[in-house]
């Protein structure tokens, strides 16, 4: 099936397609021989040979991981502090992948890596309302009434936030854990929606993505994902 080459550029993880683009009006694209400026051009990946600056432009097998990210692990390739990082966990693939948003150091759970650019896209953006479900320890004994400003938006300083699906789940003597679904990715949402009714946040494990679950998946340990569960993500 032909695709337009700046997209062909963007899933073999060359480029964004607007930098692809811009490679195309600067020449640097050779299809089959012969430089390309048209950027509508299409070429079929099985069968046509596309270059960028004289290098092979070809898509790898598409690979779709689901990891239980340990705490004290950066969600990302490398890290400047040189902390550890969820690519520390994983084996030599043969090609890269990158995880798909972000969860926090000091947390753990399902984290979701892929090679797989426009699914990646997808699952990040805010339009499709991607859930998030979460187990939260906080500090405190909250109430069903405690939680409901949480079940129809509250306000934050990035804005109010979309209502959220809560379930209290068990409590002690001075904790509580609670189950929550968000359908944002915001940065520290689901620690600044705890605080925000005065329940900080103490521990938080991400336990399902878009219809991924964690399950019994160890700290530190990956699976590869199903047929069926990739197709759902791209349904």
């Amino acid at each position: 099936m032909k695709v337009r080459i700046q997209k062909l550029i963007s899933q073999a993880g060359i480029a964004s397609r607007r930098e692809a683009e811009r490679f195309i009006r600067e020449g640097r694209v050779v299809v089959n021989g012969k430089k390309v400026y048209q950027l509508g051009t299409k070429v079929d990946p099985e069968k046509d040979t596309v270059k960028v600056d004289n290098k092979l432009v070809s898509l790898s097998k598409r690979i779709y991981i689901l990891l239980h990210k340990p705490k004290r692990y950066i969600t990302s390739a490398h890290d400047p502090l040189g902390r550890p990082v969820v690519m520390d966990i994983l084996p030599e693939l043969g090609t890269k992948v990158f995880p798909v948003g972000r969860l926090d150091y000091d947390a753990e759970g399902l984290v979701l890596l892929t090679n797989d650019g426009d699914l990646a896209q997808k699952l990040q953006h805010p339009k499709y309302q991607v859930p998030r479900t979460y187990m939260v320890k906080v500090k405190g004994i909250p109430t069903l009434k405690d939680l409901s400003p949480l079940t129809k938006g509250i306000k934050l300083e990035d804005g109010v936030t979309l209502p959220a699906k809560i379930k209290k789940l068990k409590e002690s003597e001075n904790n509580s854990w609670v189950e929550i679904t968000v359908r944002e990715g915001r940065t520290h949402l689901v620690k600044r929606m705890f605080a925000r009714i005065g329940y900080p946040v103490l521990k938080l494990i991400r336990i399902g993505f878009d219809g991924l679950k964690l399950n019994n998946l160890p700290p530190g340990q990956f699976r590869f994902l199903r047929q069926e569960e990739v197709a759902k993500l791209k349904h």
